[in-house]
């Protein structure tokens, strides 16, 4: 019996759900607007957790981005969905999912000509079990301080995927990643 295929939670212009499609048949040249995350893990130092995408990926492949991403299936928990994804992709149980920005959205074109249109409310959240990223998802990963991120993300932004772009500034600004801040203007 074949598997079912991953679902994504179609959205209107509001987020109010419209629809479903399989994940393999969203993202393209005319991706319809969706229902994603992202999610920022940090570990007990304060440092966050960035991933870089594995060659594979259809979107964006071989760029820095934040710990994770993923969709909600049609139905489910936005923090359930979190927690699934991070176990996923990274091989990690977390703890403390906390949402900081709700109203994330973004549209961005990749190399290729296939589009991200999302409505992607961003997390953060704790680790709490040894990584154990999956390498279909992730080529490598770096724990590393909020400033030296933003830092990086400024001297070469082609090498991070346009949503963190997009989200680290916000993030920083809603004092997100307050533990890390203070240790990294106090370094």
């Amino acid at each position: 019996m074949a598997e079912s295929p991953e679902m994504v939670v179609l959205v209107d212009d509001d987020g109010i759900p419209r629809g479903a499609m399989p994940k393999r048949d969203v993202h393209g040249a005319n991706t319809p607007l969706h229902l994603a995350f992202s999610c920022y893990i940090s570990d007990p130092q304060g440092r966050v957790l960035v991933t870089r995408r594995a060659l594979g990926k259809q979107t964006w492949p071989g760029v820095w981005t934040n710990s994770f991403c993923g969709h909600p299936a049609p139905g489910e928990a936005m923090t359930d969905a979190v927690k699934r994804r991070a176990q996923q992709e990274l091989g990690a149980s977390i703890t403390n999912v906390t949402l900081h920005l709700p109203d994330f959205r973004y549209r961005a074109l990749d190399a290729s000509g296939i589009v991200e249109n999302e409505i992607c409310p961003v997390f953060t959240a704790e680790l709490s079990s040894p990584l154990a990223p999956v390498h279909s998802e992730v080529s490598e990963w770096e724990w590393t301080t909020h400033a030296a991120l933003a830092d990086a993300v400024a001297a070469a932004p082609f090498a991070f995927s346009p949503w963190l772009r997009e989200q680290l500034p916000l993030l920083l600004r809603a004092h997100a990643f307050t533990v890390g801040v203070r240790d990294d203007h106090n370094a």
